[in-house]
């Protein structure tokens, strides 16, 4: 087995590892640090393939480390008795998958949105502290310490492992859309760093949505997310050339597209059309959809995406959903028509780099070539992504003097 099949086997077991513990226990915090250890030490161990039961061996090991933290806590050696008493079974049968409940628990209203996104990935996508800091270009104790607030955070507001009612998964549901859209979008677009993607990070989001999906088959939001998410991976292929650099939707090569992943996501987003309210993700998904089914750039069905956009921005109120709606207005009806909606929205963001590269877009198609090149300038200097800011440097030096 390749490592890397070894780690996607640990990042699937680990939910459920953490589940057995957070049950045996009634340590959510605890348990997931021994959960940590234990994935560790299958990094370490399972060089030549895992055991023949992994589940048992990740369960066996992670208990060993819980007891031995137990143990070294003089605070509580009256609980020492209770956990010295049997050794674990090779593995425990478990009749249910709780990865679920770990999402949701992860994902509770006390945290902030980088928390839950620190959690998620520990917690339920079995990612390590050092992974994690990695990925989002901050130190390791950094994270660690957002990690432990986390965790502080939820046992402080009485959190509990336990499935969530009706009322209460309903209630959380958005928060945890939103996670792992913030998750995705990172790895699809990494907001700084020398590399456009980060795969780990937007895998792993595609992963948890499916697990998501599979709990929740009926829910339209849910099914919509997972549909948008392998809607734009899917163009992942064909968006930077073989140097590295970025190459936007309209010259990319469409037959590079993964459109297996187009199809898949089509057919969920299909699915999900005539059912439930209509949220974010499904207009997005729609969106992502007119563009991936597109054979050429010049097929594009920009009124259509206008119209997805305009739905988008009643339901968000989102400046940066206008932005998006100028753009596709001036492919529809010309840069002109693109300009003015992006003076209307001017206001709401100032000196925000994606309004600063949309009107230079549509300057330049409107043949102000002057101000666009000052505009691309602008934004390359406030771009915190290096290809961003290379492909906006090179946009400004071709209307150089």
């Amino acid at each position: 087995m390749t490592t890397g099949r070894v780690e996607d086997l640990l990042r699937e077991l680990a939910p459920q590892v953490l589940a057995v513990l957070v049950r045996r226990y009634g340590d959510f915090a605890a348990a997931e640090d021994a959960v940590q250890e234990a994935l560790l030490a299958g990094h370490q161990h399972w060089v030549d393939g895992p055991p023949e039961h992994p589940f048992g061996w990740l369960v066996q090991t992670a208990s060993r480390r819980f007891v031995d933290h137990r143990r070294s806590e003089a605070s509580r050696r009256d609980r020492e008795h209770r956990f010295q008493r049997g050794q674990p079974p090779a593995y425990d049968v478990v009749d249910r998958d709780d990865s679920l409940t770990l999402l949701f628990l992860s994902c509770h209203p006390a945290l902030t949105p980088p928390s839950a996104i620190a959690l998620t990935l520990r917690a339920v996508g079995g990612l390590t502290t050092a992974e994690i800091a990695r990925a989002f270009l901050v130190p390791e104790p950094t994270m660690g310490q957002r990690i432990s607030r986390a965790k502080q955070s939820i046992r402080a507001a009485g959190g509990r492992f336990e499935p969530l009612t009706g009322a209460e998964q309903e209630q959380r549901l958005p928060l945890v859309l939103h996670v792992l859209y913030l998750v995705f979008n990172e790895g699809y677009a990494a907001t700084g760093g020398g590399d456009l993607h980060r795969v780990d990070l937007s895998a792993e989001a595609i992963r948890l949505g499916r697990m998501l999906h599979r709990g929740l088959p009926d829910d339209s939001e849910v099914a919509s997310l997972l549909a948008l998410m392998l809607l734009l991976d899917a163009r992942r292929p064909a968006r930077t050339d073989d140097a590295g650099r970025l190459v936007p939707l309209g010259e990319q090569d469409r037959t590079r597209w993964n459109h297996e992943l187009i199809a898949e996501g089509g057919t969920l987003l299909d699915g999900a059309m005539g059912t439930g309210r209509v949220g974010e993700y499904r207009i997005q998904a729609a969106i992502a959809a007119l563009h991936d089914r597109a054979e050429r750039a010049e097929e594009t069905d920009w009124p259509q995406i206008h119209a997805l956009y305009g739905l988008l921005e009643v339901l968000t109120d989102n400046p940066v959903v206008t932005l998006n709606r100028a753009v596709a207005l001036a492919m529809a009806d010309g840069p002109s028509a693109g300009l003015a909606l992006v003076d209307e929205v001017a206001e709401r963001l100032p000196d925000h780099p994606r309004l600063l590269v949309v009107r230079a877009h549509l300057l330049e198609q409107d043949g102000d070539r002057e101000s666009a090149r000052r505009l691309f300038r602008r934004a390359a200097d406030l771009a915190t992504s290096r290809p961003e800011r290379d492909r906006l440097l090179m946009l400004a030096a071709r209307h150089d003097a």
